[in-house]
C-alpha cells in the first residue's frame, strides 16, 4: 500500500498551549481511519492544520508524498483532500443541485476562474459530476429542493456531497453523525461504508460515536493532549490500557 497522507512530528502552540505535539500519522490508500480521543484531544486541530487553515508550529504534512505545508486551503482541495464539517455547512437558500454545482465547478476550473456569463449547464462534466455525486448520497431525487428545505439528516449528506463533488483522494469526515437521530446515523454509517468501498475513498474519520469507530474502521489512531497514544486495528485499540484510561479511568471501553 503507498501513503496518501503522511505527517511528520507535526507541532501546533497556541501561546503556551501545545495543541498536537510531534504527531506523526501516515495513512495508506483505501484505509478508512479513525481518529479519537477525550474532549480538547487536539483532533479539530489536527484536522485543520491538514486542511491548511491552521498554520503549524513546527512539522511536515506530505500528501501524494509531495508537501503541502505552503499550499492555501483552496489549493489543498484541489490536490484532492475534500472536508465535510462538524455542522452542515450548506447554502441554504440554494438548490441541493446548486449547492453540488458550486464544489463541482471549483474543482474543474479552479478558483472558479471561468466565464460566469455562461450557463451551468454548458459544462457537461461538470454537470455530469454533479449528478453522480448527488446519486452517490442519496439525494438526486432532491435536487431542485431548497437545502434549507432539507431534513438534517439529509443536510448533513449534502454537505458531504459538497465534499465530494471535488473528487477527492482522501475525505476527511469530522463528526459526520454529529446531532442525529438513531435512524439518520445509521443510514450515514452504510452511506460511509458504501463510499468507501463503490468510491475507493480514503477517509479520515473523526467521531465520538464509539460503536461507529469500531464498526466501520480499518485503523484507529488515539490522541490525547496532543499526541498519539495509540494507534492499530480496532480490537487492539480497543484493549489497550492507556486509551481505556484516557477515556474512561482505566474502565473497558
Amino acid at each position: 500500500m503507498t501513503a496518501i497522507l503522511e505527517t511528520r512530528d507535526l507541532v501546533k502552540e497556541f501561546g503556551g498551549l501545545v495543541a498536537t505535539d510531534h504527531v506523526n500519522l501516515t495513512i495508506e490508500e483505501g484505509e478508512l481511519v479513525s481518529l479519537i480521543g477525550p474532549n480538547g484531544a487536539g483532533k479539530s486541530t489536527l484536522i485543520n492544520l491538514i486542511t491548511r487553515m491552521l498554520e503549524e508550529t513546527e512539522g511536515e504534512i506530505f500528501f501524494e508524498g509531495d508537501p503541502i505545508t505552503d499550499l492555501e486551503p483552496h489549493e489543498v482541495v484541489q490536490r484532492g483532500i475534500g472536508k465535510s464539517f462538524q455542522t452542515a455547512s450548506i447554502f441554504p437558500e440554494l438548490t441541493v443541485e446548486e449547492n453540488a454545482n458550486i464544489a463541482s465547478f471549483g474543482a474543474e476550473h479552479g478558483s472558479f476562474r471561468f466565464n460566469f456569463l455562461k450557463h451551468r449547464s454548458s459544462y457537461p462534466a461538470v454537470q455530469q459530476r454533479t449528478l453522480d455525486t448527488l446519486e452517490a448520497v442519496g439525494l438526486r431525487s432532491q435536487k431542485d429542493t431548497t437545502a434549507a428545505d432539507l431534513p438534517y439528516g439529509d443536510k448533513r449528506r449534502l454537505e458531504i456531497g459538497i465534499a465530494l463533488a471535488s473528487e477527492p483522494a482522501l475525505l476527511l469526515m469530522d463528526e459526520p453523525t454529529a446531532g442525529m437521530s438513531p435512524e439518520e446515523t445509521q443510514s450515514t454509517v452504510e452511506l460511509i461504508e458504501d463510499l468507501q468501498e463503490e468510491m475507493d475513498l480514503t477517509i479520515l474519520l473523526v467521531e465520538h460515536d464509539m460503536e461507529i469507530v469500531f464498526s466501520v474502521s480499518d485503523r484507529i489512531a488515539v490522541l490525547n493532549r496532543g499526541s498519539i497514544i495509540a494507534e492499530g486495528p480496532p480490537d487492539e485499540v480497543q484493549g489497550d490500557p492507556s486509551v481505556q484510561e484516557a477515556y474512561l479511568g482505566g474502565v473497558e471501553l
